[in-house]
């Protein structure tokens, strides 16, 4: 959601809100590219995760090494298996940093 502020230029100023973790996900850092659509990701519980990321996330968002990303954790193989849902940027990654949802 973006709230537009005019400030005294009047030149809009645009707000955009981090998309934080739901009930059942979790951010979590990248760690190595494994091709085909798959990365491993250390999450904010301790594990690490095989994920994968979907076709239309794929083709439209490029994930790298260090990159802070939202996953969830499969239904059976919690542990072991997530889902890519989100890449965080830069700046977002340091407001996830600095409220405590990212602790690793």
């Amino acid at each position: 959601m973006t709230n537009k502020k005019h400030n005294n230029n009047n030149a809009p100023q645009e707000y955009h809100r981090v998309r934080t973790p739901r009930r059942g996900e979790m951010p979590g850092v990248v760690e190595q590219i494994m091709g085909h659509g798959k990365i491993r990701v250390r999450c904010s519980d301790g594990y690490i995760r095989m994920t994968r990321i979907p076709g239309k996330m794929k083709k439209r968002i490029w994930i790298r090494e260090g990159d802070v990303v939202l996953v969830k954790p499969w239904d059976f193989q919690t542990n072991e298996k997530a889902d890519v849902i989100w890449r965080y940027t830069r700046t977002e990654s340091n407001w996830l940093e600095r409220k405590g949802y990212l602790k690793m």
